[in-house]
């Protein structure tokens, strides 16, 4: 059965994209496979790599040197506003995919790479993102975009949190002046121009969207499959048409 070979996942904080990688991830390989199109799951969230870069700030200052990235507030940290470590994180992408899997065609033979991100208007949008990703991306890349809108992003970053459930990413908590940055404003439906499918073109490549509208919440096996089924399904149609 052919599977995806990167799915770009992309929506607000707190939107299901964790909770859509769980569901999909509990699933039998060979029914996942055939009903989503997504083969044995291997992430890149850059939310690891930005908490990576937070974490050295402290370090740095612990011995009396300038934090180069961010600022603490209580909760968290907020990234410092005009530095261009959004732009690195593109390279990183871009570095790590090239490095690791485009280098192993076999690797797609039964896996999916996800891409997983969020993007305010702020700091470019998704058009700058998708702009900054390598070819060895684009040309085999569908995206999912997950709907929510400012207001759920911000209740259920707030309820994940007060869940605190251990051991997963899900417990984590963007700090509300973060949560703005990344969410507030997204230029998503200016990008697709309100379509829920369809292709964007981004750098000679059509690549495959589509949008999955994911309110009111829902955390049910047969809720999700009914929600992210047929998008599934819609955007390995799209891809397969494209090729």
């Amino acid at each position: 059965m052919p599977t995806f070979d990167h799915l770009i996942l992309n929506g607000r904080p707190g939107g299901g994209k964790s909770e859509l990688i769980e569901f999909l991830k509990s699933a039998p390989s060979a029914d996942r496979a055939e009903r989503y199109h997504i083969g044995e799951i291997v992430e890149l969230d850059d939310f690891v790599w930005l908490w990576d870069k937070f974490v050295e700030d402290d370090l740095w200052e612990e011995i009396g040197e300038q934090r180069l990235y961010s600022r603490r507030i209580p909760g968290g940290y907020v990234q410092s506003e005009g530095d261009r470590l959004l732009e690195m994180i593109y390279g990183k992408f871009n570095h790590v995919v090239r490095r690791d899997y485009a280098s192993r065609p076999a690797f797609y033979d039964d896996h999916t790479l996800f891409l997983e991100f969020a993007r305010g208007v702020a700091d470019g949008g998704y058009r700058k993102a998708y702009d900054a990703l390598s070819g060895d991306i684009l040309e085999r890349a569908a995206i999912l975009y997950i709907s929510v809108s400012y207001e759920e992003s911000c209740r259920r970053n707030e309820a994940r949190y007060q869940e605190k459930l251990a051991h997963s990413i899900l417990a984590h908590k963007l700090p509300d002046e973060a949560l703005e940055r990344f969410s507030a404003a997204q230029d998503w439906e200016e990008l697709t121009e309100g379509r829920d499918d369809g292709y964007l073109e981004v750098k000679g490549h059509q690549v495959p969207f589509v949008t999955v509208h994911n309110e009111p919440e829902v955390t049910d096996a047969a809720d999700l499959e009914a929600r992210y089924g047929p998008a599934l399904r819609r955007l390995r149609v799209l891809a397969e048409d494209a090729a």
